[in-house]
């Protein structure tokens, strides 16, 4: 095919140009040319391959967010102490190396020994921390004992489903960027099985034996829902359809239903 660039030396097509790829896995191209790269991407296992490694990436940072703060390494610890106890016997010589001051405008009060002081800091942030504990979960227990609003038909005092997938907009804005991912994906979120999107479908209108080209769960301006991909028959224009979870016979609950692509 014929060489096209964008950017700085950003070629589209084989060889693929990295930085392409990565503003294509990002969702920063406009819609047009997202479902134009799309397909050609799918269909290179180079640039496939080059698409994985950045989602492994993304995945490993994700993980940073959790993980817990290491400790303070002993030796750092002990000259810290060591400092924190030359500033006190400097200041107050009469005191002892060993002791620090009360807090300011105590006046003579009794000086504190530094490793009580911080046995007792340590408690208290113990407490601290059960205290917060208790606190959670004791709003983790009111949730579960209060009955939620029904959010399926026929199914009382169940609360609805946190929402889960990338998230778009209320109006299906950024929805585009999606395609590429989703086709050729069965993922029903919170529908859970074919029957029950085939319901919604079916009460919105559409025909339940029009195989979607790729369903995949998406948060809907903080709503969970499922988006499903229709062919129109023209070349790079889709149809995108998302459902909300209480969809049902009768409750097409449909969130937004747009044409992108090629007009």
């Amino acid at each position: 095919m014929t060489d096209e660039s964008r950017g700085i030396g950003g070629t589209v097509g084989p060889p693929w140009s990295v930085d392409v790829l990565a503003d294509l896995h990002a969702g920063v191209l406009d819609d047009t040319e997202t479902t134009r790269l799309w397909p050609l991407v799918n269909a290179d296992p180079e640039a496939r391959a080059i698409l994985d490694a950045l989602d492994a990436t993304q995945a490993d940072l994700a993980t940073l967010a959790d993980a817990p703060a290491p400790p303070m390494p002993a030796e750092f610890a002990a000259r810290l102490d060591a400092a924190l106890a030359a500033e006190a016997a400097a200041a107050f010589p009469s005191r002892g190396a060993t002791q620090a001051p009360r807090a300011a405008g105590s006046g003579d009060a009794q000086v504190v020994d530094l490793a009580a002081a911080r046995q007792r800091r340590n408690k208290r942030l113990g407490w601290a921390a059960g205290i917060l504990t208790a606190a959670a979960a004791a709003v983790v227990a009111v949730t579960i004992a209060i009955p939620g609003t029904s959010q399926q038909t026929g199914t009382p005092n169940v609360a609805a489903p946190p929402p889960s997938g990338p998230s778009v907009g209320s109006d299906g804005s950024g929805a585009q960027a999606l395609i590429g991912k989703a086709v050729g994906v069965r993922d029903f979120g919170p529908l859970q099985t074919e029957d029950k999107l085939d319901a919604c479908i079916a009460a919105a209108g559409l025909d339940p034996k029009v195989r979607p080209e790729g369903i995949r769960p998406v948060n809907v301006g903080g709503k969970s829902g499922v988006m499903i991909i229709l062919t129109t028959g023209k070349l790079a224009q889709f149809r995108l359809v998302a459902f909300g979870a209480d969809c049902g016979p009768g409750n097409p609950a449909v969130l937004f239903d747009k044409v992108v692509g090629e007009k």
